[in-house]
């Protein structure tokens, strides 16, 4: 179903596809989401790097690689539809698919490894899983459905974009997480503030976009919007579930 459809079969008034100010705003998303991850880990890299840290391990490398190359890829799609190049859009969103495949096996691998790694030192927390897990979960769920709508525009791209935001939320966590969790102090909803405030805020961003500029929610930011509120209060409530922590352990093969 395009978006044409969509405007004829509506009994009601229609979710108009196109804004003028649509390809700025989806733009400057981009740039904050690059902002949060630049703050997020860019910092953590130096200090790494300053304090003569050992090396990443190899399988690190190949998840920056992927997750970065993805944030290249969707700047690149916006880009060439500001610059109406669709066929090249759309042949490069194929491949982007396939990346995103590898991201769902690659993030729980590193995620698993890396906690695995951990054991035994002050950064060991295999609870943490339930975060990790439940990010790539989230991320592959919306990206299957952007997929499915990929040829109604004003949907797939808000699925996409909405699927890019919930793996933000290492970056904007590391960046912003301690000050929010400082504020808020311990607890649930500090941990799940901590965890998702960030890229929450610019989920929430683009509601507020659509209701100023169509003064409707569009179905995709909706359904999107509910199934990630919905898994992050889910993970946090794992992250904190006594009985979780022995199942996380077990995961990791400890």
């Amino acid at each position: 179903m395009t978006d044409a459809t969509l405007r004829t079969a509506s009994p009601r008034a229609p979710f108009e596809p196109d804004h003028a100010w649509d390809r700025n705003f989806f733009l400057l998303m981009i740039v904050l989401i690059w902002i949060g991850i630049a703050n997020g880990f860019g910092f953590e890299i130096v200090r790494h790097l300053q304090k003569h840290e050992p090396a990443y391990p190899l399988i690190v490398h190949a998840h920056a690689v992927a997750f970065v190359g993805w944030l290249v890829v969707l700047t690149t799609q916006i880009l060439l539809i500001r610059t109406h190049r669709i066929a090249v859009h759309m042949a490069l969103g194929k491949a982007a698919m396939g990346l995103a495949a590898i991201m769902v096996v690659l993030g729980p691998a590193t995620a698993i490894y890396m906690q695995r790694v951990h054991v035994g030192t002050p950064a060991s927390d295999p609870a943490f899983l339930a975060i990790q897990l439940s990010d790539i979960l989230a991320f592959a769920v919306l990206i299957a459905a952007a997929f499915a709508w990929r040829r109604t525009p004003s949907a797939h791209k808000r699925l996409i974009l909405i699927a890019t935001l919930y793996i933000t939320d290492a970056g904007f966590a590391r960046w912003l997480g301690d000050g929010i969790h400082g504020l808020f102090g311990d607890g649930y909803w500090s941990f799940v503030a901590s965890a998702y405030l960030g890229n929450d805020v610019l989920l929430l961003g683009m509601g507020v976009y659509d209701l100023a500029t169509r003064r409707r929610l569009h179905p995709a930011w909706l359904a999107g919007a509910g199934w990630t509120f919905a898994v992050q209060l889910s993970a946090g409530y794992l992250y904190l579930a006594p009985w979780w922590k022995p199942i996380a352990s077990h995961l990791i093969g400890h």
